[in-house]
């Protein structure tokens, strides 16, 4: 056996953040839509789903012809068995994760960003998964002071913190 190593970047478009995601059953797409309409009445969205046996389509919906679209199209580009998309405006991944995370049929999350996002998948001759991913860049030092003080006053500002 081999196996291929190939990198996907991630489409993310301005005022959009993505989820990246793995779960095991075609009911995936209905749970994960439940769970984002009824998280709040602004959240706009877009999901899909690559089934990994039988028709082994791309499942997909969402309430944004748009997000719907961009999830599809991240999707053909990563290929890969069981894995789900969710592109969302109007929200924070911070406000549904716990919620995603709680679907029976969510076997892992490996994303949550706004980030520059890259994908790295395995290919070998049974199909393709995913390995891991790179979000964002690389730290270019460490907080100081003054930058703690501005961490803890953004989440304030955010309302995140009292």
């Amino acid at each position: 056996m081999s196996v291929k190593f190939d990198v996907v970047q991630v489409d993310i478009p301005d005022g959009t953040n993505v989820i990246v995601g793995q779960a095991h059953f075609i009911k995936t797409v209905e749970d994960l839509y439940e769970v984002l309409a009824s998280s709040s009445p602004h959240l706009k969205f877009g999901l899909c789903f690559c089934e990994a046996s039988g028709k082994r389509l791309i499942r997909k919906d969402g309430n944004d012809d748009e997000l719907i679209k961009v999830a599809v199209n991240q999707c053909l580009k990563v290929g890969a068995g069981h894995v789900f998309i969710i592109y969302i405006k109007e929200g924070y991944p911070i406000n549904i994760l716990n919620q995603l995370k709680g679907v029976q049929e969510v076997v892992r999350l490996f994303a949550a960003t706004a980030n520059p996002l890259q994908i790295i998948v395995a290919e070998t001759e049974q199909g393709r998964g995913i390995v891991g991913v790179i979000d964002g860049q690389s730290p270019l030092g460490v907080e100081d002071e003054a930058s703690v003080q501005e961490r803890k006053a953004i989440l304030r500002k955010f309302g995140y913190k009292r």
